[in-house]
This record gives C-alpha cells, sequence and structure tokens, in this order.
C-alpha cells in the first residue's frame, strides 16, 4: 500500500488522504431524528472519531469493526478535541492490496527478546512439575497464540505482543519482590505470572480490530485460564495437589477483588503479590498510554477520562 502519515502526528486544518481500519462504528440519531454513522477509524499509532452525514445506506453493511475504508476529509477541532471531517469515504480497491496487520498497533519491545525472555524464566523454574505444566501449557502452537495477542482491547498493553510484554513486566516485578521477601515461594508466584492471563487468548480477537470473542464475553479470562490449567495438570504425571491448588487461587484471584471479577479475592501472599504486581504493569501502562495518544490540542492535560474518573497531567510530554 502507498505510504500514508502516521494518524497521530496529524494537527487540525492538516488534510487527511488515508486508508484506515474502523474501530468502532454506531448508527446515531440526532434530536432531529436525522440518522448518521458514528464511527471511531485508527491506525496503528491512534484513533479519531468521525462522522458519515449523508448517502451511507450502501456503505453501511461494510461499516463494522476491523473493516478498512479509504478518506478523504480533514483533521478538525469539536469541543476541544480533534476529529476527522469526512469529505469522500470508499473501500478498497482489490489492486491496492490493503492488509489489516499494518493498522494493528503493536509492542515496541523485540519480540524475539521477548521470547528468549520468557523461556528463559520459564527454563529458571526448577519445580520440576510448574515447570513441566508450563512447557505443556506454552506448547509452540499455544505460544504462537499467546505471543500475538495483546492484553486488552482497550485500556492497557492494547497492542500486538503486548500480553507477552504485559506477562514479562510482571514475572520481573515479582522476582524483585522475592529479593525484598525470600519467605514467598518463587516457583509458584513466577508460575501465576506467567498463566494469569493464559485465559485472553481465547477471550481475545485480534486479527482485525481488537474485540472479545464469543466464548469470552460468555465465560471470561479467568475462568477460561483456569479450565486449561486444570485439564494440563491431569496431563503431568503426579501433579500435586496443593501445588496445583495454590497455582489455581493465583490465577483465579489476580484480579484482587470480586467487583473486579475475581471468583475469589487473594488469600496467600503469593497471590497478593500478583494482583499489586499486575496492578503496577497495567496501570502504569495504560496511563502512559492515555497520556501520549491524547488529542486534546495546546493543553498540558488530557481530556477527561472516564474510566479512572480524572484528566492526567502531560506538559512533561509534550516538551520531549
Amino acid at each position: 500500500m502507498k505510504f500514508q502519515t502516521d494518524l497521530i502526528s496529524l494537527k487540525k486544518g492538516d488534510a487527511v488522504d488515508h486508508f484506515l481500519m474502523i474501530r468502532r462504528c454506531d448508527l446515531k440519531q440526532t434530536k432531529s431524528n436525522k440518522s448518521f454513522v458514528n464511527l471511531d477509524l485508527g491506525d496503528k499509532t491512534i484513533a479519531f472519531t468521525a462522522n458519515v452525514w449523508e448517502n451511507f445506506d450502501e456503505l453501511l453493511p461494510h461499516l463494522v469493526a476491523g473493516t478498512i475504508i479509504h478518506i478523504d476529509g480533514v483533521i478538525e477541532e469539536y469541543q476541544g478535541l480533534l476529529q476527522i471531517k469526512i469529505e469522500k469515504i470508499r473501500l478498497p480497491k482489490p489492486s491496492e492490496q490493503i492488509t489489516s496487520d499494518f493498522f494493528l498497533p503493536h509492542s515496541k519491545r523485540n519480540v524475539e527478546e521477548m521470547q528468549n525472555e520468557f523461556f528463559g524464566s520459564i527454563g529458571s523454574i526448577k519445580n520440576e512439575a510448574l515447570r513441566e505444566l508450563l512447557e505443556l501449557l506454552f506448547s509452540p502452537e499455544n505460544f504462537e497464540k499467546f505471543k500475538r495477542a495483546p492484553a486488552g482491547k482497550n485500556w492497557h498493553h492494547s497492542y500486538i505482543h503486548g500480553l507477552l510484554e504485559h506477562t514479562l513486566e510482571i514475572v520481573a516485578i515479582c522476582k524483585l519482590m522475592v529479593k525484598f521477601h525470600p519467605e514467598l515461594k518463587e516457583d509458584l508466584l513466577i508460575a501465576g505470572a506467567m498463566l494469569h492471563d493464559y485465559g485472553k487468548i481465547e477471550e481475545l480477537t485480534y486479527e482485525s480490530a481488537f474485540d472479545y470473542s464469543t466464548k469470552g464475553k460468555l465465560v471470561g479470562h479467568i475462568v477460561l485460564a483456569a479450565i486449561k490449567i486444570s485439564e494440563a495438570m491431569q496431563r503431568v504425571p503426579n501433579f500435586p495437589q496443593e501445588l496445583g491448588n495454590q497455582l489455581l487461587h493465583l490465577v483465579l484471584s489476580h484480579q484482587g477483588k470480586l467487583e473486579n471479577a475475581s471468583p475469589v479475592v487473594p488469600k496467600t501472599i503469593e497471590a497478593i503479590t500478583l494482583y499489586h504486581a499486575d496492578e503496577l504493569s497495567a496501570q502504569s501502562n495504560a496511563y502512559k498510554s492515555a497520556v501520549i495518544n491524547d488529542i486534546v490540542p495546546q493543553s498540558d492535560w488530557t481530556k477527561y477520562i472516564s474510566l479512572i474518573s480524572t484528566q492526567l497531567y502531560k506538559k512533561e510530554f509534550n516538551n520531549q
């Protein structure tokens, strides 16, 4: 496909002549009952809101998340936020050879380095039952899915290879905590860190736009992981029952609170360590991404972020 400027670098008044992926599409109505299409359109760097006001009936069946479209328009500002004013919209031509991978964000870390670090951590586990379990769950086929997956749809590590990056951050935090608290069962804790989000390889879809699978919506990644781990334990000869219970507890409690969808709250020192390591990795990444991707022009503060009920200060990022 042709070269195009990253969307995040465009400013008010800049022309848009881009292929973009639909991240969200809703058919809405104005107060006067006039129908229009409200879109989030993005490349691998950022997504902007846009509206289609006229002549969209024929195109409407194609306007779904994951579809790539070509936009001619201009960047404008509305209520303090940048958005795209669409002048022309069309589907790609077959000859343009557009592929979805170009429009998906990727981890900035080298994936081969992350893969080596990941399997190095598995190899460092001394407990044979845990190491065999991890090798079974992270078979080449399963690891390929795990390696590509994002860690979330929107909030944290929401990019290709994000799940692997997030997991390695948690492993590193947990290893540091073992130095401070040698009473922690290191092998158990690291195994729990590596498996805590294992269910996301089935919970999320990430071949085009990131979304939740039907199984993910119905079951959720925590339960999906617990099922897969329990099944794999049956394939490891004489896997210790007590060890298995504690490992499953780490996975089931890693979101910390019942209202956060954890079936149980942390009840071991390894579980509370994993919960806070997960939170530290996730929230640090999410806040950083919110600041970097903010689209409020000429301001030291981001837009109001409803998920955390505040704005974020970004002056230092603006001056870099």
